[in-house]
């Protein structure tokens, strides 16, 4: 086996992380693998097989490496030989990356009547227009009242123009469908809200933080649609 050549020794496998009780989220590593065997993996991932537990932890000392346990419940346990501080700190650096990388959905509400007047639709589509804009989703709910409910034709109808209307902005996530008296569609945007920041922090690189500022107030107070977390 390569490992049987390293340099001597220079990692202390009497593990001085362990000062207190051990994290349930933290894998056993050297002398805290409490079991007779395992079936040892090697640094690159080759099988070596079911060895002492002594003997694993000898390899991994000539090969200055750590003994982690992997696969804790596994019968025997799979501990594999790495340099388990540069494993934590890569691990540290992908989580941060991935948070990173997340966008928090939002979900605007906007609510019609199937008998919308063509000024109140324009203004509603205006509203659905800016959230798309800026990267969320929006739910279309039309209301239906007394007798309107024998007529779903006129939802599907207007929620079917709307989509049309916005067709250069999002599309549509989830079809129009009956919710009690009610008809529901929801709308996606086609950039997602991370590149919608990113457009806007470039668009605002050559403004002042006064009229940055202005800018959120007018904003803030445009209103218009109801904040839902996504289901």
């Amino acid at each position: 086996m390569p490992i049987a050549d390293a340099a001597p020794p220079r990692r202390s496998h009497t593990t001085n992380l362990g000062r207190g009780p051990i994290s349930a989220e933290q894998p056993r590593i050297n002398d805290r693998i409490r079991v007779n065997e395992v079936r040892l993996v090697g640094p690159n991932g080759e099988q070596v097989g079911i060895v002492p537990v002594q003997d694993a932890l000898r390899l991994a000392q000539e090969a200055d490496l750590d003994l982690v346990e992997v696969a804790p419940t596994a019968r025997p346990p799979v501990a594999k030989l790495m340099d388990y501080g540069k494993f934590k700190y890569e691990s540290a650096v992908k989580a941060r990356e991935s948070r990173k990388n997340q966008t928090n959905t939002i979900i605007k509400e906007i609510k019609l009547r199937p008998k919308i007047d063509p000024h109140d639709y324009e203004t509603k589509k205006g509203h659905v227009v800016r959230f798309l804009k800026g990267g969320d989703k929006v739910k279309v709910t039309i209301m239906f009242r007394g007798r309107e409910q024998s007529r779903p034709e006129l939802g599907h109808r207007l929620l079917r123009r709307l989509a049309e209307d916005v067709a250069d902005l999002g599309l549509v996530e989830s079809q129009a469908k009956q919710d009690g008296r009610n008809m529901v569609m929801v709308l996606g945007p086609h950039k997602r809200r991370s590149e919608h920041k990113a457009e806007a922090r470039a668009a605002a690189g050559g403004r002042t933080r006064r009229e940055q500022r202005h800018d959120a107030a007018v904003e803030a107070g445009a209103g218009g649609g109801e904040d839902l977390p996504e289901s």
